[in-house]
């Protein structure tokens, strides 16, 4: 906790001087925005070497720059009779199956109709706390147009457990999905760090200067002539991270309107991505499990199209 008032006490030392410090602080914690930080600077909670600083302060070589995140506001989170596609559960876990067009956890623009909503309903009282009230049992998550399999924890132990896993890139997360072009070659890596856009705070982009280590494995599955089914193994989980790393070597997702073409064929809401398999060491019985979940019948469907039009 920090000292100034209630929150957490983020520091961070400046490795090179000359910048901004909202721009340095959003660079450094890409989850919130330059805005974000310019009124956290308004309201005093950012110092640099112990002093408040001024909105057009910029970074020294060196100093330690602390800011003090406020607690997140809660929202009214709503247990809703929401049918969940359960693949496994005990006592300690739930996974499901994730449709398309649902958010994982509530946020502005989007309190109802979410996965927590609807784990609440299932699980009661029985979700991990270490999220807070806005993502109970929430460990990872995928994007609201991703499809696939994702685990809930039930308690704070196995929220612990694969939390650290996770951290330890020793959790199998293999997706699928449709890319634009031909692949040429059958597998590759694209290792290439992670971070907000400069030039769209909404966005993530490649960013060797501030963005975070990410690696993604992929191989073709299939060949389509204009369009590759591919397999993709994550050794990270950064935001966005399949979907900004095949754009980058001029393979974008199919049905991805944020990283690809803005006109996209059949009529696609949506990225073409379906979190496939998941694997990892269980919390209580310390046994390795992995499950798998099918393609959904949009994704199928348009797999089929593409076999009696290209092949």
């Amino acid at each position: 906790m920090s000292d100034r008032g209630q929150g957490l006490e983020c520091v961070v030392y400046a490795a090179c001087g000359g910048v901004r410090i909202d721009k340095f602080l959003s660079d450094n914690f890409p989850e919130y925005s330059r805005s974000y930080f310019q009124k956290l600077i308004r309201d005093g909670a950012v110092f640099a070497d112990l002093r408040p600083v001024k909105a057009n302060y910029k970074v020294v070589a060196g100093e330690r720059v602390e800011v003090a995140l406020p607690e997140p506001v809660s929202l009214d989170v709503e247990a809703e009779d929401i049918p969940l596609d359960i693949v496994y559960e005990d006592d300690d876990v739930l996974l499901i199956n994730k449709p398309k067009d649902m958010v994982v956890h509530p946020a502005a623009g989007h309190e109802h109709h979410t996965v927590v909503n609807a784990v609440m309903y299932h699980c009661r009282d029985q979700l991990s706390t270490i999220n807070g009230v806005m993502r109970p049992g929430i460990v990872h998550r995928i994007d609201k147009d991703t499809t696939g399999v994702i685990v809930i924890c039930k308690n704070d132990k196995a929220h612990n457990s694969l939390a650290a896993q996770l951290k330890e890139h020793s959790i199998t997360r293999k997706y699928h999905a449709i890319v634009y072009n031909n692949i040429t070659e059958d597998e590759g890596t694209v290792s290439a760090p992670i971070g907000r856009s400069p030039a769209d705070r909404k966005k993530m982009a490649i960013n060797y200067k501030n963005g975070r280590d990410a690696v993604t494995h992929y191989r073709v599955l299939k060949r389509f002539g204009k369009f590759t089914y591919i397999e993709c193994t994550l050794e990270t989980g950064r935001t966005h991270q399949i979907r900004v790393h095949m754009a980058s070597i001029h393979h974008p997702l199919l049905g991805d309107t944020v990283y690809g073409p803005d006109k996209q064929p059949w009529n696609l809401q949506g990225q073409t991505l379906h979190a496939k398999v998941l694997g990892f060491v269980h919390p209580s019985t310390g046994e390795y499990m992995e499950f798998e979940t099918p393609l959904p019948d949009y994704f199928q469907a348009l797999l089929d199209k593409m076999e009696k039009m290209y092949l």
